[in-house]
């Protein structure tokens, strides 16, 4: 093949695939809706900051329980579809973690984080934000489970 009609079948291809690439996938209604998605795909949720509370619970058996504690109400609220993201930050400025919950109200997050260990111990403090994102986020937690190994025994 001569170095042209060489150069030209690559352009045609990488053309196609891109052309592939920009194509959009096709609207899944009842996945919109199984997310509580809007016809944009979006939905509302409460983000919430978690930042370092009055009360630090020194490192022993107590410490160990309460976060223990914490992950069990993360998987649980995750297991619930209430709980869309949670997971910890860098501690800059007393930011330790966040939660985004897919719920309604910042009255129905409050309740929600109220049975947390962490916040029952003053541990940590929550910050109350109401989001608009999109509803896939809502899958996260079923991606996630897919992608990380089952602790070892």
């Amino acid at each position: 093949m001569k170095p042209f009609a060489y150069a030209v079948l690559l352009v045609a291809l990488a053309w196609g695939g891109a052309a592939q690439a920009q194509t959009a996938p096709a609207y899944d209604a009842e996945l919109a809706k199984s997310l509580g998605g809007n016809d944009n795909g979006m939905r509302r949720y409460v983000f919430v900051l978690l930042r370092s509370g009055p009360n630090k619970v020194p490192a022993g058996p107590e410490r160990t329980e309460m976060f223990a504690g914490h992950m069990a109400n993360i998987q649980r609220l995750a297991n619930e579809r209430k709980l869309a993201y949670a997971g910890p930050l860098d501690g800059v400025d007393g930011a330790r973690g966040i939660f985004i919950f897919a719920v309604e109200s910042i009255d129905e997050a409050k309740a929600l984080v109220a049975t947390d260990p962490v916040i029952a111990k003053g541990e940590m403090v929550a910050e109350y934000h109401t989001h608009f994102g999109s509803a896939g986020l809502m899958m996260v937690n079923q991606v996630h489970g897919k992608i990380s190994k089952p602790a070892a025994k």
